[in-house]
């Protein structure tokens, strides 16, 4: 674990997930706690795959707290980058559902965005020798919402163009996250500037680049690999010069919650374990987007997003039963 392949920088918090379908905000007074964070989450999926993995982030010294560093000591994931804040709390993020089960964000309760212990992520305290011998950056964008913890991206970003690490970035579009949405776009734009590989949504895809086409996307901004993920309508991709279509996995879903980061970990995994060179054959190419497809509907199938996501013999036991 020293030397994991893969780091993945950003939040971890609680989804505080409504058990009372079809409820408003106000009205809900049942709720399960889940843990969550796509960096986190993708790092765990990560971990249960198989791949070594680094987990940095702020996260609040108080029992929310100990309970997900606990968590993440449990699944094996590095901790090595993680800081902890004495004063700020550790995020948590009420979701409702609707009566099909489909989810929405409701807020940080009686909290200010700003005040959680994610916005607080020190670039100083970044640990160089991870990024010394890793081969891929994996982040999102909510902490370029926040002084502090965009200071601490750019500062990753430096260092993994320093040691040649692959940057992928997952988009992971959440204006409720921002004081001033409106300025986010072109803080997004910019940072995507720095991406070798880029996972956006087809809502984010048509916001950011006004096309749901991954190689339109991968051609402006010159990238070996996009992906395009359009939930159960399956994942468009373009993979150094290879691109295609792939339907989604008919799964029993329980609930959506880390699906995407699921599918991040999964062509993580593939690119760690296959090699990007791998990427240059049509053949493999499309493989790997369809190991990823499985590691996403998989996380489906269960309530939260970490307590969901497969291990590498539930993939491939599920992807034999997919080909029968």
């Amino acid at each position: 674990m020293n030397n994991p392949p893969v780091i993945c920088i950003g939040e971890m918090l609680f989804d505080r997930l409504s058990n009372e379908l079809g409820q408003p905000l106000e009205q809900v007074k049942l709720w399960t706690d889940y843990p969550g964070g796509a960096p986190a989450n993708t790092a765990c999926g990560l971990v249960k795959l198989g791949i070594p993995t680094a987990f940095i982030g702020c996260i609040g010294e108080d029992a929310p707290g100990e309970q997900l560093v606990e968590l993440l000591r449990e699944i094996g994931v590095n901790i090595t980058g993680v800081q902890r804040h004495s004063n700020a709390p550790t995020r948590i993020v009420y979701v409702v559902r609707d009566a099909a089960g489909d989810r929405s964000f409701a807020g940080f309760g009686d909290l200010d965005t700003t005040e959680f212990a994610d916005t607080y992520l020190q670039a100083e305290l970044l640990p160089e020798a991870l990024f010394k011998t890793a081969k891929f950056l994996v982040l999102g964008t909510l902490e370029l919402a926040y002084p502090e913890s965009q200071q601490a991206i750019l500062k990753a970003i430096q260092l993994a163009k320093k040691y040649q690490v692959k940057v992928f970035i997952d988009i992971n579009w959440r204006p409720m996250f921002w004081q001033n949405p409106d300025s986010a776009i072109d803080l997004i734009l910019k940072l995507v500037q720095n991406a070798d590989f880029l996972k956006l949504t087809n809502e984010e895809a048509e916001l950011l680049f006004n096309t749901i086409e991954p190689e339109a996307i991968a051609q402006l901004l010159q990238i070996q690999g996009v992906f395009v993920t359009a939930g159960e309508q399956g994942c468009a991709y373009y993979l150094a010069g290879n691109s295609g279509r792939l339907p989604a996995f008919s799964v029993s879903v329980a609930d959506t919650t880390g699906a995407g980061d699921g599918f991040t970990a999964g062509i993580l995994d593939q690119f760690c374990k296959l090699g990007l060179d791998a990427i240059n054959d049509a053949i493999i190419a499309e493989d790997m987007v369809r190991f990823a497809s499985a590691v996403g509907a998989l996380t489906t199938t269960k309530p939260g997003a970490i307590a969901a996501e497969p291990t590498l013999t539930e993939v491939e036991i599920f992807l034999n039963n997919s080909k029968s």
